[in-house]
This record gives C-alpha cells, structure tokens and sequence, in this order.
C-alpha cells in the first residue's frame, strides 16, 4: 500500500491568529525562546498501489481541488511506500 503525508500551512504574510495564541500562550508559560507560530495541518492518505509518478499526480490534484486553498496555503507532500 502506498501512503501520502501531506503538509498544509498558511502561506507567509497571512495572519495566523491561531498560531498568535499558542505563541503567547506558551510565552505566558515561561517558553519566551518561541518567537513566532504558524499551524498547519498534517494528513495521511492510503492509497491503492500505484506507480509513483501516478500517486504524486492524483495527491497533486486532491490538494490543488479539496485539502489547500491554494489562495491562502501552501502544501506539499511525499508518497511512501
């Protein structure tokens, strides 16, 4: 079976309020090192077996139509095997 973990964040200069909070959540702790926060999320999809340049093309499409708005995130991802 083949897996792809796929990575989606924010692209840079859009405001990430989320992230904001657990920075200064986590300076309130005592972690003042922590300079800056993006989230993200982070998938795993199992696919059928399939040559690799095909599964990197269908995770390419499902990315670009459904898991990033590619208008405010950027992603990538890799296929293991």
């Amino acid at each position: 079976m083949t897996m792809a973990k796929v990575y989606v964040t924010l692209k840079k200069g859009v405001l990430d309020p989320q992230g904001k909070a657990i920075q200064h959540s986590l300076e309130s702790l005592g972690y003042r090192e922590v300079n800056d926060v993006r989230l993200g999320k982070y998938m795993e999809i199992k696919l059928n077996d399939m040559p690799i340049k095909d599964a990197e093309k269908r995770v390419k499409e499902m990315c670009e139509r459904l898991l990033a708005n590619t208008v405010i995130e950027d992603y990538r991802f890799e296929i293991v095997e």
